[in-house]
């Protein structure tokens, strides 16, 4: 054998399933063996609790809040009678329908339950939030075109 030959042979032995080659003549002896022995191995690793670092203003008021159904807003009562009406996805809040628009909402107006109170833009869908309550917006929590997460505050409102 040439090392042509033996070139493909060895060509050949690596696009196929054998492992290891014994080849013996009179004059060669021939010894290939594949060095395969990678194996894939899948194991389970126990997740954590996913960790949020908040601001320190808001830490108090978000470790009591009970959560509801995660596709409508949350809310919850603070010790002053204020209820948060929260993200209930990620994206980009805005107040009004568009530019040079008037805004849904304004501090001191009054709202009702289904009443539509900004937009949130995600994944280029305008996503139009609604009031889960009534009462009147005392905060308004975010600026217009900022992004924001998953149940962050957005509003304030008093429900008396």
């Amino acid at each position: 054998m040439d090392t042509r030959e033996i070139q493909k042979l060895i060509d050949f032995i690596s696009k196929s399933d054998l492992n290891e080659v014994n080849i013996e003549t009179a004059e060669l002896k021939l010894q290939i063996k594949r060095n395969h022995t990678a194996s894939v191995q899948y194991t389970s690793i126990p997740l954590e609790a996913p960790v949020y670092h908040q601001r320190p203003a808001e830490a108090p008021a978000a470790s009591s809040a009970p959560a509801e159904a995660p596709a409508q807003p949350v809310q919850k009562e603070t010790a002053s009678n204020l209820i948060e009406i929260k993200s209930p996805m990620i994206g980009t809040f805005y107040r009004s329908a568009g530019p040079g628009k008037p805004n849904f909402t304004e501090v001191g107006d009054e709202v009702k339950s289904g009443k539509v109170i900004c937009i949130i833009e995600a994944m280029k869908l305008f996503n139009e939030i609604e009031s889960e309550i009534s009462g009147k917006i005392v905060k308004i929590l975010v600026e217009d075109a900022t992004p924001v997460e998953f149940d962050q505050p957005l509003f304030l409102v008093d429900p008396s």
